[in-house]
């Protein structure tokens, strides 16, 4: 058996630039080299250009996010100020890229199929809360038309590795492990910088070791708004809310307004 080795998982940059640059850093002084990427590099914060850049450069992996797909898919019927703004950001090809990108990717470590993607296992646009119920939690094992267009019919998961509600949890039923990676660019109730580390023996087909961890990464979040305001990023009051608390936008104007109620508390 070959040495345990550590690969890093990172999901949700959203165009925060000094968040993803703070957690390559901490990856980078872990010993850790690989790095895969669960999508939406782009939309919320100010410098997509860049991360898409960076990812490309650093990630080994990058998956489609749900934001990958919509903000430059050219027939995109619906917009506004912000969206226009964060599109017109992207450099030249940038969101050809983005929209190319794989709707899932499968390792083997330590014996298990480790399958990463963005949302759900039936598209980037369906999302799986911490929340779920036990078919939801099965859901995210199946075959679907979305997973056999990137990985044919390989064997079903025994681990899922997803992000895009910026929630992180690990979560073991019938004989399965469901993990949300979190953000790195906009997680919530806690808004710090957040990656998954896997441990395992890669490529291995027996069983060994197998590990499983989370990793917060603090990032000077003043600086990262503050270059939003420069460049005069449209919607950075809401962006500002969800770096500062974690608490999303609409949330967190609710309850400036009093309008908050119990509801809210699930709003992801």
């Amino acid at each position: 058996m070959s040495g345990l080795e550590r690969i890093a998982v990172v999901s949700d940059v959203h165009g925060n630039l000094g968040a993803f640059e703070a957690v390559l850093a901490d990856v980078a002084s872990r010993g850790i080299t690989r790095v895969l990427n669960l999508g939406d590099h782009v939309g919320k914060g100010p410098r997509g250009r860049e991360v898409v850049d960076l990812a490309r450069e650093r990630c080994e992996v990058n998956v489609l996010g749900n934001w990958d797909d919509f903000l430059p898919d050219p027939g995109r019927t619906y917009d506004d100020e912000a969206l226009a703004w964060w599109s017109a950001q992207l450099g030249p090809g940038q969101g050809e890229w983005l929209r190319s990108l794989p709707f899932c990717h499968d390792l083997l470590l330590s014996g298990r199929r480790v399958r990463l993607m963005h949302a759900s296992a039936h598209s980037v646009h369906r999302r799986v809360r911490y929340d779920h119920d036990a078919e939801e939690f099965l859901g995210q094992f199946a075959a679907t038309d979305a997973t056999r267009a990137a990985v044919g019919d390989a064997p079903a998961p025994d681990v899922v590795v997803y992000g895009d509600s910026h929630d992180p949890f690990y979560e073991t039923q019938f004989g399965r492990t469901l993990v949300n990676a979190g953000s790195v660019g906009n997680c919530v109730y806690d808004p710090t910088p957040v990656y998954v580390v896997l441990e395992g023996v890669v490529d291995g087909e027996e069983p060994a070791p197998f590990g499983t961890s989370f990793v917060r990464v603090p990032y000077d979040v003043e600086a990262e708004l503050a270059h939003a305001r420069t460049v005069g990023m449209p919607a950075y009051d809401g962006w500002a809310d969800e770096l500062r608390h974690g608490v999303y936008r609409g949330v967190a104007q609710a309850w400036r307004d009093g309008t908050w109620s119990t509801d809210d508390y699930h709003h992801r």
